[in-house]
């Protein structure tokens, strides 16, 4: 029985928007994340830009495949200090397979942007609510697109204004266990430095063992479900980022239209 050939990234983004640039890029920093997902820090060409949400081709001497990773570090990050950060699953896929047996401090790569899916709201913009759905690995370009809004706040503090319009922002993020959610902690550090802008709901699906008491708080136990999302719907205000496995992408799209978002103001990127 002969199995399907699974598409590579550069066919499955073939209609997608990407930057004519590619540019040459250098790994400063490798660090876990987690048992399965590597943190690459990548030290990027002067010219380089990206929005938050956006992936990269990710080119490899010697590897044919390319890799198609999102940025899970924020735009700021790349101005301060010339950097963007990638967090990268184990496959046998061959460029996650490099990174997680090959890469080391140095390697060299080179990168391009593209995707649709971004949050990039000018000062003119008038204020959204946003509601960031992950599942999984999913969660790294809403993690950039959480991270950039934290940025934005801090902007409109250090100017004694209010230079952009930031609305609230939740995250439901769903993942087997807590080893597994990623980012766990800076997660629940901004949203404790922006309470009155910042909330998210950890969501477990297989825990075995007991949860740390400082995430108690913020953990639920089961998948996300039509009650939680209903808490965090306003169909005239809620902009919704989805990023998982294509099930539950359409399952959770379904849940928001059946609660009367409309589908344009449902934006989502399917990973594989």
């Amino acid at each position: 029985m002969s199995s399907k050939r699974q598409m590579d990234h550069l066919e499955r983004t073939a209609n997608n928007y990407r930057q004519n640039a590619l540019y040459p890029a250098q790994v400063c920093g490798i660090t876990n994340e987690s048992e399965t997902v590597k943190r690459l820090r990548i030290a990027v060409h002067p010219d380089f830009t990206f929005k938050a949400g956006q992936w990269v081709d990710f080119f490899i001497p010697d590897v044919e495949k390319t890799g198609g990773f999102s940025m899970c570090s924020s735009p700021g990050l790349l101005q301060r200090e010339g950097v963007v950060e990638l967090a990268v699953k184990y496959t046998k896929h061959p460029p996650a397979h490099w990174v997680h047996t090959v890469c080391t401090v140095g390697s060299r790569v080179a990168m391009r942007v593209g995707g649709d899916f971004f949050f990039d709201p000018s000062p003119s913009d008038p204020s959204v609510d946003l509601l960031l759905v992950a599942g999984g690995v999913g969660i790294n370009p809403l993690y950039s697109i959480l991270l950039h809004t934290a940025d934005l706040l801090h902007l409109n503090q250090a100017s004694g204004g209010r230079d952009y319009n930031i609305g609230s922002a939740h995250l439901c993020y769903s993942a087997r266990n807590t080893q597994e959610l990623l980012f766990k902690s800076s997660i629940t550090e901004v949203c404790q430095e922006f309470p009155d802008k910042f909330s998210c709901d950890l969501h477990v699906t297989q825990q075995s063992t007991d949860v740390d008491p400082h995430l108690l708080p913020f953990v639920n136990h089961g998948r996300i479900t039509e009650e939680v999302l209903r808490k965090h719907v306003d169909p005239q205000r809620t902009l919704c980022y989805l990023c998982g496995p294509p099930p539950m992408i359409e399952a959770i799209s379904k849940t928001l239209m059946d609660l009367g978002l409309p589908k344009d103001r449902i934006l989502f990127e399917k990973w594989w």
